[in-house]
């Protein structure tokens, strides 16, 4: 890879990785106001989105175990979301999809 294009496969590996930092910071923050630990839907968000482009960086270089690593947590943060909505739409009493 010459050095033209190293430098957007940093910004999208840095990206990346500050979104998936940004998870453990905010829920750090939302624990803290209230007194006790507490996972934000937006903790699942940041994880989907830091995955994304973490796993897009992993495919770049080619590295297996990152891939595989990114796309198992991709379908974990994914699954999470479709469990909050699903009981979201169950608690307010609109059960269609």
């Amino acid at each position: 890879m010459d050095s033209s294009s190293h430098w957007w496969l940093l910004t999208i590996g840095f990206l990346g990785q500050s979104l998936f930092f940004m998870r453990f910071f905010l829920q750090w923050i939302v624990s803290e106001k209230e007194k006790r630990s507490v996972i934000p839907v937006s903790f699942w968000y940041f994880s989907l989105l830091g995955s994304f482009f973490l796993l897009i960086y992993a495919l770049l270089r080619n590295d297996i175990v990152f891939i595989i690593g990114q796309s198992t947590g991709f379908i974990i943060y994914f699954r999470n979301l479709f469990l909050i909505q699903r009981e979201r739409r169950l608690v307010s009493g609109n059960s269609h999809p």
